[in-house]
């Protein structure tokens, strides 16, 4: 009974917060606001028992969100909104497109035949599931990406401290 209350609000408050941030002038608290979508978005995984994507998205998002903000401060104009800048352009021809995706979603969920459910194993199974994958044929995948991303890391810290000199 309370798994489908939980998604429900989950998904109004992903959907309220994805509305405010395109109606707010601040592109600090658009970032602020799509922080709270992806963070009801990992409530949602949380409420569904796939407990390990939804801290993912929690982590990951919350870091990803908090540097996004970061350098929006730094390097935009007018980050806090408070000037006449416009921030929205081509108002009708967006709200045309995002009214189609609107009721091209709402037709998908409500008038496609979905079939059955399909067997969910319990989260000690997922997890289970998950380790296998990750240590069999994605191994190296996640070893590649692991280390292209620190190689990375380190090249942008001796480039910045090539140019501090």
């Amino acid at each position: 009974m309370g798994q489908p209350i939980a998604v429900g609000f989950f998904g109004v408050v992903a959907i309220w917060f994805a509305i405010t941030v395109f109606r707010t002038s601040s592109m600090v608290r658009s970032a602020l606001a799509l922080l709270a979508v992806m963070v009801a978005l990992g409530g949602i995984f949380l409420a569904l028992e796939a407990e390990f994507l939804g801290v993912l998205q929690l982590m990951m998002m919350a870091s990803e969100m908090t540097i996004m903000a970061i350098f929006m401060v730094m390097y935009m104009m007018d980050p806090g909104g408070l000037g006449q800048m416009e921030m929205t352009h081509q108002k009708r021809s967006a709200g045309l497109v995002g009214a189609l995706g609107a009721l091209g979603g709402v037709t998908l969920a409500v008038f496609v035949a979905w079939g059955g459910g399909a067997t969910v194993p319990t989260p000690t199974g997922q997890l289970r599931l998950l380790g296998l994958e990750i240590m069999g044929r994605s191994m190296l995948i996640f070893e590649t990406a692991g280390v292209t991303i620190l190689v990375a890391m380190i090249a942008a810290t001796a480039v910045a401290i090539a140019r501090w000199r």
